[in-house]
Order: structure tokens, then sequence, then C-alpha cells
């Protein structure tokens, strides 16, 4: 069977995917996206792909496409029930993890890092989104006392999710050492060998990006486009 198609970003919410599809064995050939410019590796244009021009998108083996994480990360699992990386449906499990890929897509995601990622946030809005974020965290850390994974003792593609985003932390020179249950969180799930092989990709392709463009640039998919 041909191997589906991961359309992906260095440093977008789109590892969350590649991390899942790496716990579950699926394999999916990466295609790096030049999101602001919406370019293919061979120039062609990525709305063609995703018309709203976004990261990630899953080409399937049938040649449809299916956008929006959480809903990929969701479809992935669901191949693979027996690993489970999220529960059954009709289970409240499997709602808990819903609740947590909708809070992290839109509050932490959308709602929290956005504006700081965005260029065209006004200089007078940064502090406020910059609160909103800790306040998020902050809280997450206080979830995490008594509990390893965002849902309990097992990793689930929540978690996938959350550490994708709550690394971004790093970007935007955020210390998370006063929060030790998170920091401890992230530093768990940043072992896993998924996680480790997903960074290692996206690694090398930033490597690439900066070897393509003239010294004194910055890459197109520079974080905080």
């Amino acid at each position: 069977m041909v191997p589906m198609r991961l359309y992906h970003e260095v440093r977008g919410c789109s590892l969350a995917v590649d991390i899942v599809a790496r716990e579950l064995g699926i394999p999916l050939d990466l295609i790096w996206v030049d999101v602001p410019r919406k370019l293919l590796p061979d120039g062609s244009n990525y709305y063609d792909v995703n018309p709203k021009g976004q990261v990630p998108a899953l080409e399937l083996s049938n040649g449809e496409y299916l956008t929006e994480g959480a809903v990929i990360m969701q479809y992935l699992a669901d191949q693979r029930p027996e690993s489970g990386l999220c529960a059954a449906a009709g289970t409240l499990e499997r709602y808990r993890i819903m609740e947590w890929m909708s809070f992290i897509a839109s509050d932490l995601h959308k709602g929290g890092f956005m504006p700081l990622l965005k260029k065209v946030t006004p200089d007078n809005y940064r502090p406020i989104a910059r609160g909103l974020v800790v306040a998020r965290l902050k809280w997450l850390n206080d979830h995490l006392a008594d509990r390893e994974y965002l849902t309990g003792s097992r990793f689930t593609i929540a978690d996938a999710h959350c550490y994708t985003i709550v690394m971004w932390t790093e970007y935007q020179g955020i210390d998370v050492s006063p929060w030790p249950n998170l920091q401890a969180y992230l530093k768990r799930i940043g072992a896993r060998s998924s996680v480790i092989a997903a960074k290692e990709a996206e690694r090398r392709e930033a490597e690439r990006l900066l070897q393509a463009v003239p010294a004194g640039t910055k890459s197109a998919n520079e974080i905080g486009q």
C-alpha cells in the first residue's frame, strides 16, 4: 500500500501528527510545506492540497485529504485501536481525550500561543497574550500534580498534541521551571522514541532550510511568521 503523506511544517503543530504516526508504526511520507508562501517543495501551490493553507493535512491512500490535526490524530489512532492511543468510541475515556484535544487546539494553541507567533499582533497585546499562556501553563502544572499524562497513567494522542504546543515555550523564551510537574511531563514525553525521531526529522529539515537561504536572511519557515 502506498504510504499516506503528511504535509508538515518545521516547528508547526503538525509535529504532533508525526509523533502519533510513529507511536502507531504507521509510515508517512513527510512533505515539508513553506506555509507563509503556501508552497510545496516542487514549487506548486499548497492551496491545491488544503484550501485553508494550513498544516497539517494528511493525504490518504485513496487520494483524499484530511485536515485539522485533532481529527487526523484521531483517525490515525483508530487505524490501530489496540494501541490505546485513543479510547474506543462511545466510552467516557474517549470523550475525555477529545475534551483535551479541544482545549489544546482552542485555548492553548489558537487562543494562547498564536498571538505570540504572529507578527501582525499589536505590541501592546503581546504581554496580555503571554499572561494568558502562563495562566494556562500553571493550570496544566496543577493538573499534572497527581498523574503522569493528561488523562491518567497512559500516553494518548492528547499528550502528543499538548507536548507539541507547550514546547513552543522554547521559542517564546518562557521558562517552565516554575512548574515542576509540567517540566517533568515534557521531559517524560520528550524521551519517547517517537518524539525523538519526529524531532530529528524536523531538525534535519530545519538545517536544510538554513542551507538553502542566503546568509543573513531568514527561512520562510521560521516560527513567528
